[in-house]
C-alpha cells in the first residue's frame, strides 16, 4: 500500500480537519468540540471512538502486537495574530501545531481502516487533551490508555514551524530528546496597607522580588554547569493600585532539566528559597507544584525502526535530522517511560518570510503541505512495525 499516494489524494480532507480544529481551538482537559468532531469523523470511517479520561481512543485491527499512535488536541490560551482566514474564534490559539497532529491522525486512521484486513495486529489511537499543561497523557494513562488491549510500543509526531522546509524529519534515538518540566505557583502573603506607611505593612511585592532574584542564583550557583537547566517566571501578579501595598502576590513559573538529580534539587531549593525568604521578611509563601513531566527519552531500537520506515516513503525532499535535542518539554514522556516509544518531529515550515515566527508565537504560520506527510508517516510506520514485529516473533 502506498500510503503517501493515498494521503495526497486526501490532503484537502486533512486540511479541512486542521482548519476546523484551528478555528474552534480549545485548551486544557475539557475539549468537547474537538471530541465531538473526532468521534463523528472516525464513525464515518467505521471506527468507534470511546472516552478515555478526558481524551478519546479507538482501535483498528485485532490481536497482538499493539502499537499506539498519539495525537495531542489542545491549543494555548492566547490570542492569534496569524492573519489566516480560518483564525481561531475562541480565546485559545493553535500556535503549537496540535491541530495538525489530530488532523493527520484522523486521516491516518482512515488509511489504516482501509487496510484493516491486512494489518498484522492492532493500531490503538490516542487523541489527547492538555499536553500544554502536562496533564493529558497522565490522565489518559490513569484511565487505561496503555491497557485493554495492552500497548507494546507508542509513536507520536510533532510539527515544527520556522524555516525548515517540509520533508525534514527529526528524531533522537536513545538520548534525551526533550527536557523535563515542572510548573509551580507560589502565593506570597504579607500585610497590606497604605503606600505612604510601608513600615506598617509587610510588602509581598518586596518578598516576591527577592525570591525572583534568588531563583536565578539557584541555577547559576547550585546546579552542575554540565547539566542543562533553566528556570523561567511567566507570571508575576499582585496589587490593584499604585498607592496600596497588597496582601499577596502570585508568582508562576517552571523549570526544565535533562537530569533526574537536578530535577530533585531544583524542586527542593525552589520551595526552601521561597518559604525562607518570605519568613525572613515576616511573611509567608505557599509553594504549589502543578503538573510536570520527566525528560523525554525515546527507545533507540524503536525510534531507529520508525525513522527507517519513514525513509521508505516517496516524499519529495525527504531528509532525516538525527540526535536533535530541544529545551521544550512533552508529556508524551509519561508514555515513553512506560513502553518503547518514539517521537518524530516533521517540519511544517517555509523557506521564506512565512517562516519568520516559530511555535507559541501569535503570528506563527504552518505549512499545510505537511498534512499528507504526517498522515502517511503515521499509517506507514504503524503498518510496517506490525508487519515486522509479527514476522520476527
Amino acid at each position: 500500500m502506498n500510503f503517501y499516494s493515498r494521503a495526497l489524494k486526501l490532503k484537502d480532507e486533512t486540511v479541512y480537519h486542521r482548519r476546523y480544529l484551528h478555528r474552534n481551538a480549545e485548551c486544557g482537559l475539557n475539549m468537547p468540540v474537538a471530541k465531538k468532531y473526532i468521534t463523528h469523523q472516525l464513525s464515518l470511517c467505521g471506527i468507534k471512538a470511546v472516552p478515555c479520561g478526558f481524551g478519546l481512543t479507538a482501535t483498528i485491527g485485532s490481536g497482538k502486537p499493539v502499537i499506539l499512535l498519539r495525537a495531542d488536541m489542545d491549543a494555548l490560551p492566547m490570542k492569534e495574530q496569524s492573519g489566516e482566514s480560518f483564525s481561531s474564534t475562541t480565546a485559545c490559539a493553535h500556535t503549537c501545531g496540535h491541530d495538525f497532529h489530530t488532523a493527520m491522525l484522523l486521516t491516518a486512521a482512515k488509511l489504516l481502516k482501509e487496510q484493516e484486513h491486512t494489518l498484522k495486529g492492532t493500531v490503538k489511537l490516542m487523541f489527547q487533551p492538555a499536553e500544554e499543561t502536562l496533564e493529558g497523557a497522565r490522565n489518559m494513562i490513569e484511565h487505561g490508555i496503555l491497557r485493554n488491549p495492552d500497548v507494546d510500543a507508542a509513536l507520536a509526531f510533532h510539527t515544527g514551524a520556522g524555516r525548515i522546509p517540509v520533508g525534514t524529519y527529526m528524531y533522537n534515538a536513545g538520548g534525551t530528546m526533550m527536557l523535563s518540566a515542572d510548573n509551580f505557583c507560589i502565593t506570597i502573603c504579607g500585610k497590606g496597607g497604605h503606600g505612604a506607611y510601608p513600615e506598617l505593612s509587610i510588602s509581598p511585592i518586596n518578598m516576591a522580588a527577592h525570591i525572583y532574584n534568588a531563583f536565578n542564583s539557584i541555577v547559576s550557583l547550585e546546579v552542575d554547569p554540565q547539566k542543562t537547566c533553566m528556570l523561567s517566571i511567566g507570571r508575576f501578579c499582585g496589587g490593584e493600585s499604585g498607592n496600596v501595598i497588597p496582601e499577596s502576590v502570585v508568582i508562576e513559573g517552571s523549570f526544565r532539566t535533562d537530569d533526574a538529580d537536578t530535577r530533585k534539587l531544583m524542586k527542593k531549593r525552589i520551595s526552601e528559597t521561597a518559604t525562607g525568604i518570605a519568613k525572613a521578611f515576616g511573611g509567608s509563601a505557599d509553594v504549589h507544584w502543578l503538573c510536570g513531566a520527566p525528560a523525554l527519552v525515546c527507545s533507540k531500537t524503536f525510534t531507529d525502526s520508525m525513522a527507517g520506515y519513514i525513509s521508505e516513503l516517496d516524499i519529495p525532499r525527504l531528509a532525516p535530522l538525527k540526535d536533535i535535542k530541544a529545551n521544550a518539554s512533552e508529556d508524551f514522556a509519561h508514555i515513553a517511560a512506560s513502553v518503547p516509544s518514539a517521537m518524530i518531529y516533521i517540519s511544517a515550515g517555509f523557506d521564506d518570510e512565512r517562516g519568520s515566527h516559530t511555535a507559541h508565537s501569535p503570528k506563527v504560520l504552518f505549512n499545510e503541505d505537511v498534512c499528507p506527510v504526517g498522515a502517511a508517516a503515521y499509517a506507514h510506520c504503524a503498518f510496517r512495525w506490525l508487519e515486522d514485529s509479527t514476522n520476527h516473533s
